[in-house]
């Protein structure tokens, strides 16, 4: 599973033009489900996710997580992180999981994230949709968990 983690302070995910999802102060997270994953990937990347001391404290260092601040957390669903482009020029994406399987780990992901954090959006799996962010830092980090 791969994630690309921004640090925001605000977010949101418009389809066909109305907002879906949206967060003030908290974490954009793009995630990618990858052929192979499975829940307990998906937990751990979860549990990684809310407790990255990545949020500045009282002396300015980044030491504080999502939970410390009880910030938003926006998930938004992108399979190009699955991208090769190591071929030629145009994209590979033969690491994704199949579309039916990346919808199952994506709302398992959410299930979960809604269950452990109380503030928790999202845009629409397999949807067209824009996003629009506020980058705050910026910090923007990515992840990958493998089984």
């Amino acid at each position: 599973m791969k994630a690309v983690i921004q640090r925001v302070a605000s977010a949101r995910v418009d389809i066909g033009g109305q907002t879906a999802g949206a967060i003030e102060a908290g974490l954009l997270v793009l995630l990618c489900a990858e052929r192979g994953d499975a829940d307990a990937v998906a937990d751990r990347m979860l549990a990684k996710i809310l407790k990255l001391r990545i949020f500045s404290d009282e002396a300015g260092k980044m030491n504080r997580s999502l939970q410390d601040i009880g910030g938003g957390l926006l998930v938004v669903s992108q399979f190009t992180l699955a991208a090769d482009v190591s071929g030629g020029n145009r994209p590979s994406f033969t690491q994704a999981a199949a579309p039916d399987e990346g919808r199952r780990l994506y709302d398992y992901f959410v299930a979960q994230a809604r269950a452990a954090h109380p503030v928790v959006a999202t845009g629409e799996f397999g949807a067209d949709m824009q996003v629009h962010l506020v980058n705050d830092g910026p910090v923007t980090i990515p992840m990958q968990m493998t089984a």
